[in-house]
């Protein structure tokens, strides 16, 4: 009997590898949306509770500008109210919040283009903002004490947030934020991704990163981190891929197991993924399961090889790839720059000059890279074919996520706002 479960079980994996797809993204969720719409980036401004609104492509300017914590006085009320959440807020401002509270982390459109959904890590919760009024249409409060990164369905009806103190994701109607499941994962999960297929949600949890022992010797002590895939219909696990396992296997034996940002290829067979205190990044074939190429991306000669200096854990934090599937950027985020990488060669353009990179996505129309200058307090865009930077728009303090969306044609901000 167990013989022919792990034959069972081994048949599944394989299955899986074999035939899971790439990711969706926003785009593609968005490109349904009905007449009446225009498409959008929205750049969530994390330390100052705003998320900046620009055209999706050309000039990228401005189009408006949201407050997602609206309801501030009513969330600091209970904070102080509560020891416990007290102290969990205070701990985030002072650690993954340098010092700032964290009030914007990811976020996506409707498929209506009416309202925006925000995780709140300071707040632990994800809330839908009426893009018209400004106010909040639903809050949901996730298990824990903070919210991270999310990501949307392909048809744009459902997201899913990582609850990072609780070690649980939660997948919400994305109109009404009924909790439609929820699953476990590692330590601290991190990046959600939802296959283009809508049949699996990928997530990558990433640990401890606000301890000092971040030396190799004490990787160890950096919690449990893997990969969680899950049936995006029923939220039961179908496999766990362990990277320790395939650094191991490739002879990084010293490079941490917390993937960070990810980016499936478009012909959806490699995930190209980020580790902790890595300049650079992997690629990992999913139907071979194994680490097949590595790219050592330059460091900053002015970046401290202290890594207990290095923001969570981070070396390089962003990782995008344009729609043909040939050229990935890059945000070498504590070494100041960002870079187009192609990926047949895995030989990198030019070093775009850039402070604090924190996030890198695609502009609507697929001919830039779009990234998140946390430092600089704006966004730059990077043209894929010539590895340059197009042009630099500022934005509100400490944006981090910028996705693809839509609001309503004409739209120019909340009427309260």
């Amino acid at each position: 009997m167990a013989a022919s479960r792990t034959r069972h079980l081994c048949s599944v994996t394989t299955a899986l590898a074999l035939t899971v797809a790439g990711p969706a993204t926003a785009a593609a969720a968005a490109s349904a949306a009905p007449d009446g719409l225009r498409e959008v980036l929205f750049v969530g401004n994390n330390w100052d509770g705003t998320a900046d609104v620009i055209e999706s492509s050309g000039h990228f300017a401005k189009v408006g500008r949201i407050d997602v914590v609206p309801d501030k006085d009513a969330r600091m009320a209970e904070i102080n109210a509560d020891p416990i959440k007290w102290i969990y807020f205070q701990a985030i401002r002072n650690s993954v919040g340098e010092g700032h509270d964290q009030f914007a982390d990811d976020m996506y459109s409707t498929p209506d283009g009416r309202s925006v959904v925000v995780s709140r890590p300071s707040f632990a919760d994800v809330v839908s903002i009426d893009l018209a009024s400004g106010k909040v249409n639903w809050r949901f409060p996730v298990s824990g004490y903070r919210a991270d990164h999310m990501a949307v369905s392909p048809d744009g009806t459902r997201v899913a947030v990582s609850a990072s103190t609780a070690n649980t994701v939660h997948v919400l109607d994305i109109g009404t934020g009924r909790q439609l499941g929820s699953f476990a994962t590692g330590d601290k999960p991190h990046e959600n991704i939802f296959t283009k297929d809508g049949k699996y949600i990928w997530n990558m949890s990433i640990g401890d990163v606000n301890t000092a022992l971040d030396d190799p010797v004490w990787d160890w002590t950096k919690g449990d981190r893997h990969i969680t895939v899950v049936d995006a219909t029923t939220y039961k696990q179908v496999k766990v891929i362990d990277m320790r396992q395939r650094l191991d296997a490739f002879g990084l034996r010293n490079f941490s197991d917390a993937v960070r940002p990810a980016v499936f290829a478009a012909d959806e067979s490699k995930l190209y993924f980020q580790v902790s205190f890595f300049n650079g990044f992997l690629e990992y074939d999913v139907a071979t399961d194994k680490i097949t190429r590595m790219k050592t991306l330059p460091k900053n000669p002015a970046t401290s090889e202290d890594r207990t200096t290095w923001v969570n854990d981070s070396r390089h934090h962003g990782i995008s790839m344009n729609p043909e599937g040939t050229k990935l950027c890059v945000a070498g985020t504590m070494d100041d720059y960002a870079t187009v990488v192609d990926r047949a060669s895995l030989q990198e353009g030019p070093l775009v000059t850039t402070s604090k990179p924190y996030w890198a996505t695609v502009s609507g129309d697929g001919r830039d890279c779009i990234v998140s200058e946390s430092g600089a307090d704006q966004v730059t865009a990077i043209d894929f074919a010539t590895g340059r930077k197009v042009t630099s728009v500022p934005v509100g303090d400490h944006p981090q996520r910028v996705r693809l969306g839509h609001v309503q044609a004409g739209w120019t901000g909340p009427s309260g706002g």
